[in-house]
């Protein structure tokens, strides 16, 4: 901001406002500037498809890096406006950042109304006569603090004057046999640790400070018991999961307790999601736990399935795809995504540019892997236009488009892979491809298949994500309990259903309901008991 120092005032107050106001329109500036790169960058991504494994976290770490820019812009915005009201001067200029639009708040919140009287007599000619000519109503979104309450169950007793014998009302199904917890409670428990990542040491923290006294025993004796009363809801997922004519599979490692140490243990993921190509079928998924890796545990887990397996490379996997397979072979999908990752660590050029601007030493950038990552982005570009169609569609369009890019790509590299010694890097990721090119290819005779392994991936970050916050499992039958809830709580997700409402509602049903209508509880036929009441 260009001065005049003639035009300065003499008063100290009327100083620091001029200065905080100039700090106040540079943080305005500021912020409004990493905004427009932010969404710069969102349409690139939305233009040209994800460039990059690293372009998510790249717009993750914009956003959080634009949230403090402006907290910081809207504290020194308040704070100009606090002095230059005490110093009662006009020689600031307002600037106002451009804020996005405030969308209405969702309907089912309920409102409450605080009417402000209204005035007795007219502010300009003083008189009495006034007539109601309409209202102005603020919205403001406030938060009440987590309620609790006690529910008595009152069964009154009945003497008969006749026989002498007492009638009374049968006590109500509870979900847990003698607890004091209801199934609101067992939920919010329950997803909190698993859904939200709060251990039960800080969840008993955070319940002394709200009144309630709830040991960490006390809360693992709740959680032992939700998962006995949430398990047939478990087993009825499995099941739909194993009867899908296509699965996605992966795993990813959970520390878990040993003596003396911590142990790395395996978390397994069986996904079921036919919506890429249009299917009936309702998303669902499934984890389990194991203390390795060993190739017994997804041979266990897959015993009884036949059907399209997508994957990686992991040589447990290789006993499900014999010919001579009881109850049959399981038909091997490579992932394109893992290829492509091998591909893209040796053509990554913006980490190259990062390590130079930090002074290290850049790695070696290989033409050849960058022509790969490139011809493999276009098969990508097709698949995103034929997301969600029929497997007649898809495959249709991939025999048009599709096929002659693959066919390319094969003698591509295998002529380049013979220019190659065995020990590069990049014949290394050719042969990752080559020796399982049928599997790669397969996607072009199935319209079913998916290009990549990303939906079980996805359901992963689940566990992912919440591995800091919890450090370790703290057995092997902790790890179990875990996966069988992340079942639940990743199941939910998938079918746009808020996991803490949809256990709570099935823990208040589950005591009482017939088994063999189990599938009504399901995510993807819930409704809740208030709406079907209502209904």
């Amino acid at each position: 901001m260009d001065l005049d120092p003639s035009t300065l005032p003499n008063d100290i107050a009327a100083l620091k406002a001029i200065i905080l106001g100039d700090r106040a329109r540079r943080s305005d500036t500021e912020a409004y500037i990493a905004h427009l790169k932010l969404q710069i960058e969102k349409l690139k991504r939305a233009l040209y498809g994800p460039k990059a494994e690293r372009t998510a976290r790249l717009l993750d770490q914009m956003e959080l890096e634009l949230e403090d820019l402006e907290t910081t812009a809207t504290e020194d915005e308040l704070r100009a406006e606090q002095v230059a009201a005490k110093a009662k001067t006009t020689t600031v200029a307002g600037f106002t950042r451009k804020r996005p639009s405030r969308q209405p708040f969702p309907e089912h919140l309920p409102r409450e109304r605080v009417v402000l009287p209204g005035p007795t007599q007219c502010a300009c000619c003083g008189g009495s006569r006034l007539a109601k000519l309409g209202e102005t109503v603020t919205e403001t979104l406030e938060s009440i603090p987590r309620q609790y309450k006690v529910i008595q169950h009152v069964r009154e007793k009945f003497t008969c004057r006749d026989c002498e014998k007492i009638s009374q009302e049968p006590a109500p199904f509870h979900t847990i046999p003698r607890a004091f917890a209801g199934p609101g409670l067992l939920a919010m428990i329950a997803y909190d640790k698993f859904g939200q990542h709060q251990p039960l040491n800080r969840q008993s923290e955070r319940f002394a400070l709200e009144g309630i006294h709830l040991s960490v025993s006390t809360l693992a004796d709740l959680i032992g018991a939700t998962c006995v009363a949430l398990e047939p809801v478990f087993k009825h997922i499995e099941t739909m999961v194993f009867a899908g004519a296509r699965l996605h599979g992966d795993d990813t490692t959970v520390p878990v307790m040993a003596r003396g140490q911590t142990d790395t243990a395996r978390v397994w993921a069986y996904v079921r999601d036919d919506r890429p190509f249009g299917g009936s079928g309702s998303p669902c998924a499934v984890f389990y736990y194991s203390r390795d890796r060993a190739g017994v545990h997804p041979q266990t887990h897959l015993a009884g399935y036949r059907g399209i397996f997508q994957a990686d490379a992991y040589g447990g996997y290789n006993k499900l795809y014999e010919l001579n397979r009881s109850p049959g072979p399981i038909i091997e999908a490579a992932c394109w995504s893992h290829a492509r990752r091998k591909f893209f660590e040796l053509a990554d050029i913006a980490q190259n540019a990062k390590r130079k601007a930090q002074g290290k030493t850049p790695a070696f950038v290989a033409p050849m892997a960058l022509a790969a990552v490139q011809r493999i982005d276009a098969l990508f570009e097709i698949e995103r236009a034929i997301n969600g169609q029929s497997p007649a569609e898809r495959l249709a369009v991939r025999q048009q488009l599709g096929a002659p890019l693959v066919a390319e790509l094969e003698i591509w590299m295998r002529a380049e892979r013979a220019k190659l010694s065995r020990h590069n890097d990049v014949a290394k990721a050719i042969d990752y491809m080559l020796n399982r090119w049928s599997s790669f290819a397969r996607f072009l005779i199935d319209g079913r298949i998916c290009l990549s392994n990303n939906a079980a991936e996805r359901a992963l970050r689940t566990l992912a994500l919440g591995r800091k916050s919890w450090l370790f499992a703290g057995s092997d039958r902790g790890g179990q309990r875990a996966a069988m809830l992340y079942s639940l709580i990743t199941t939910a997700k998938m079918n746009n259903v808020d996991p803490q409402a949809w256990l709570a509602d099935i823990l208040a049903r589950i005591a009482s309901h017939p088994v063999a209508s189990i599938e009504k509880l399901m995510p993807w036929n819930w409704t809740p008991q208030s709406r079907a009441l209502a209904a």
